[in-house]
């Protein structure tokens, strides 16, 4: 058995990390038994998470590269960031950009240990530890004021983290705030765990089935429909294609298409416009 390496002071081993499942999905190494239990659990059932884990770290990639490619976008504020990977956001961005600035924002200390590490000498971005249940510490933490222009767009990134507030926790208020604050000419794109319904019955029943999983292992997780993930974006423009299973969001001229199992039609993504 792979013995851990000791944690950053504050942070308790013994309970599961949304942002360490997803880095062991990954294949990263920011993990400890507990998170891989959960993980590995969830795996029975869905075994190809960590190809969605992958998808979700390819789309986020493509919309990045079009923000500031095609829409000219030099800012983003990315919530529920986890531990940094590569292809992270600032990376990609500052690739095509060299001035273009990125905060990073996640409730768990783990992120913020490994991210001020990480960015120390970049001077481009920056993370801060902050709740998305809070979207105005959020807004109003100072280090968002220094690195973001809030008068001028700004793309909002919203992977994989709004499946982790339940019905209870008024995600469409928190999305809400967050995205009223945004200038016009802003976007927000937002990766979603879908329930697919009655389309297809098989697949939904594992969905809600690695639910039960996250919520009993994670206390968090819950697979929405098409309509209760796109109205997250109300108001908004939505660009083509629209909310769908990530691999089809704008794929690479000539990318492989991956095998359509279970996660890859629950695994989704919409980007939009705010006018």
């Amino acid at each position: 058995m792979t013995r851990d390496k000791a944690a950053p002071p504050g942070i308790d081993t013994s309970i599961p990390s949304v942002a360490r499942v997803y880095d062991f999905f990954l294949g990263g190494k920011d993990n400890f038994e507990v998170d891989r239990k959960v993980a590995e659990h969830a795996l029975r059932i869905t075994p190809d998470g960590p190809a969605a884990g992958r998808a979700n770290r390819a789309f986020l990639r493509r919309v990045i590269r079009f923000l500031v490619t095609e829409a000219g976008i030099d800012q983003f504020l990315d919530i529920g960031s986890g531990l940094p990977t590569q292809g992270n956001v600032h990376e990609v961005a500052t690739e095509h950009d060299p001035k273009a600035r990125v905060v990073y924002v996640d409730n768990d200390p783990i992120v913020l240990a490994h991210g001020r590490a990480l960015l120390a000498e970049e001077g481009t971005a920056t993370v801060i530890q902050a709740d998305i249940r809070s979207p105005q510490e959020i807004l109003n933490h100072p280090d968002v004021g220094r690195f973001l222009d809030l008068d001028r767009p700004i793309g909002l990134l919203l992977f994989a983290i709004l499946h982790h507030l339940g019905d209870d926790e008024d995600p469409r208020a928190v999305a809400a705030a967050l995205i009223d604050a945004l200038p016009s000419g802003s976007y927000v794109a937002i990766s979603h765990f879908r329930d697919p319904g009655e389309r297809d019955p098989e697949g939904s029943r594992k969905a809600r089935e690695v639910e039960r999983i996250f919520n009993e292992s994670l206390g968090t997780g819950r697979w929405r429909t098409d309509e209760e993930i796109l109205s997250f974006v109300d108001g908004l423009t939505p660009l083509e294609p629209g909310l769908v299973p990530l691999p089809e969001w704008r794929p690479e001229p000539g990318a492989t298409a991956p095998d359509q199992t279970d996660t890859y039609h629950t695994f989704v993504g919409v980007v939009a416009h705010k006018p």
